[in-house]
């Protein structure tokens, strides 16, 4: 296994993009002759599952769309999950990754720690990823590149978010999972991920980030994202408490209104 791309053939011009997480699986494929998106399909599981149950969802998933026997020149495996924290590259030391995770994550013996450097904001993320669901793809498609949901978010939200001054909050909601990014002035305020299971759970987690951070919900502005449309139930309740609120269409060359329509993971876009 390894994190660098796998140098295939020039006529092979498919890329394959892949998200798992215990709530749901996702992928996608990007055509890089016409640059159009070619293939998108999404499973969301009922409740979450175990990482066990997790590969074999992925065996099943993958066999329903046939993509055992199709030959890639890139494939990215995006890992969803909270067992991960952010550490700032001047504080970093690969020799200690354990225990930057160990007060926020129960670490078992054998769980494999990894990391993602964001090199142009000085940042690392350290997490765990699934390593049963890496040896399968490595046994699909040989090497491949691996990345955290969290580092996709924050490098490509810190990308475009500009050099606006006052803080935007981000907030991405997917698979009963949402991701609070905070960024002003193009550095990182705050980035964290909660599992939420109903609009109550939600609005804490969204409302209790704020007060810890001191922004005022009466001028911060707060751009939704993912599973939310306008005047949707949560959309309606997050607006009874925040006023400068709309809804965020990331940039992107894939990425356009008919596609976040479709509910187009984010993520697997834009690890590509």
């Amino acid at each position: 296994m390894t994190k660098k791309k796998k140098n295939s053939p020039l006529e092979n011009y498919k890329k394959l993009s892949i998200q798992v997480s215990l709530n749901g699986l996702s992928f996608c494929i990007v055509d890089t002759i016409a640059n159009n998106l070619s293939q998108f399909e999404r499973l969301t599981f009922e409740s979450e599952v175990s990482p066990y149950e997790l590969k074999k969802r992925l065996v099943m998933f993958f066999n329903q769309h046939e993509l055992t026997n199709q030959i890639f020149s890139e494939v990215v495996v995006v890992h969803k999950n909270t067992l991960f924290s952010f550490v700032p590259t001047p504080l970093f030391n690969k020799d200690e990754l354990a225990n930057y995770l160990k007060f926020n994550v129960k670490i078992l013996a054998n769980d494999h720690v990894d990391y993602d450097e964001i090199p142009n904001y000085d940042l690392v993320n350290v997490y765990i990823p699934f390593v049963n669901i890496n040896n399968y793809i490595f046994e699909l498609f040989g090497e491949f590149v691996f990345k955290h949901n969290a580092t996709v978010m924050v490098e490509t939200l810190l990308n475009a978010h500009g050099y606006n001054s006052e803080p935007i909050c981000y907030v991405y909601l997917c698979d009963n999972q949402m991701e609070i990014t905070v960024i002003s002035s193009k550095q990182l305020l705050f980035y964290n991920s909660f599992v939420y299971t109903t609009k109550e759970d939600y609005l804490y987690y969204l409302l209790f980030t704020m007060e810890q951070l001191k922004l005022d919900t009466e001028i911060i502005k707060l751009r939704l994202f993912g599973d939310i449309e306008m005047e949707d139930e949560y959309y309606n309740a997050t607006y009874e408490y925040i006023k400068h609120l709309s809804i965020f269409i990331p940039p992107h060359d894939l990425f356009s209104e008919e596609l976040a329509v479709e509910k187009v993971d984010f993520n697997i876009l834009n690890a590509l």
